[in-house]
């Protein structure tokens, strides 16, 4: 394995400026870090980042806290964070909260101990945790406001009262919501967005929940459901499809009898009979931004900034008017909303 010392003779110059090039690239004149960097690709070479800790105060390490890993939203979120990682020479520590506060906290302290800084996904911990650990290391939060501290949001909440609307406009008038985990604060969000939705359009808005965003919850939820619904909101796609499922196995008709819908787009809605109405929601890129605010806020060029990422609907198959209402397409229904 090659060492700084071959490097250093690789390129021409002294094992010390070799170093400065590799620790400290702002300290060498442009031809010499091009030569030092060219060796180092030739030789293989790869700085030892405990070094490089100890002269630029950057372990090049960054943690990434997410509440679980079964549910099939966080997947592109972590392979967008780990990519933006990547290609910031950057390397992504991985921890999973199970949704319990105290295990998210001690996590964190875990990560930060070996990370330059932290990205907690809907972190379920209180207010002032969250503001106590970002006094003591740089973090941004995704899909969760705190204050001011820097935050990524995908804006689920305006999409689930997209997709309300999307029901309203058909004619339908009960709708349900079929929510998430308890403590979810995305989850609070998407229902009082939804219902304000349904109220400003002549609607009222059903809550079933706080319920696990599972397949299996989908499928207890539509054994749940109010007669008089005619419209259902589910949380994310697991729910959906058990929701579907469920509803099937009753002898009830997707969109005939029931019109549905889903706010996140991650498993194969569009495949299913009929396909499902639902959110496209820019995961992947929440983990990356992340990332590079958190990138920002180590570096100190940024420090209380919120970005929201907008989410739109693609109307499908599964959302219809409701029973014994002429067939009629909403507004704006082919487009997204």
């Amino acid at each position: 394995m090659s060492t700084l010392a071959d490097v250093a003779r690789e390129a021409g110059v002294s094992k010390a400026t070799a170093s400065r090039a590799m620790m400290r690239p702002d300290m060498v004149a442009a031809s010499t870090l091009e030569r030092v960097r060219a060796a180092a690709e030739r030789l293989g070479f790869q700085p030892n980042r405990a070094a490089r800790a100890l002269t630029t105060g950057r372990t090049g390490m960054l943690g990434l806290i997410v509440p679980t890993l079964a549910n099939p939203f966080f997947s592109p979120l972590v392979l967008g964070a780990q990519r933006a990682a990547e290609e910031t020479d950057n390397h992504l520590l991985i921890g999973v909260s199970e949704y319990d506060a105290a295990r998210e906290s001690a996590l964190a302290g875990r990560l930060c101990e070996q990370a330059d800084g932290l990205v907690m996904v809907a972190p379920v911990g209180s207010d002032a945790s969250l503001r106590a650990q970002a006094s003591h290391r740089p973090l941004v939060l995704v899909d969760r406001r705190v204050g001011r501290l820097p935050a990524v949001v995908l804006d689920t909440s305006a999409g689930t009262a997209a997709l309300v609307q999307h029901l309203c406009a058909f004619g339908h008038r009960e709708i349900a919501y079929v929510s998430g985990p308890a403590g979810s604060w995305a989850d609070a969000e998407r229902r009082t967005a939804a219902t304000e939705q349904a109220e400003a359009d002549g609607g009222r808005l059903h809550i079933l929940g706080p319920l696990d965003p599972t397949f299996d919850a989908g499928v207890a939820a539509a054994r749940q459901l109010p007669p008089s619904v005619t419209g259902v909101v589910a949380y994310n796609s697991y729910l959906a499809l058990g929701l579907l499922h469920g509803l099937t196995a009753a002898g009830i008709h997707v969109p005939r009898d029931l019109s549905l819908a889903a706010a996140d787009d991650l498993n194969a809605l569009g495949a299913t009979d009929p396909p499902v109405t639902a959110l496209d929601v820019p995961v992947e890129e929440a983990g990356a931004l992340a990332v590079a605010r958190l990138l920002e806020v180590h570096a100190g060029t940024r420090r209380t900034v919120t970005t929201r990422l907008p989410t739109h609907v693609l109307p499908r198959g599964s959302t219809a008017p409701p029973p014994g209402t002429a067939a009629r397409t909403p507004h704006g229904a082919g487009h997204g909303a």
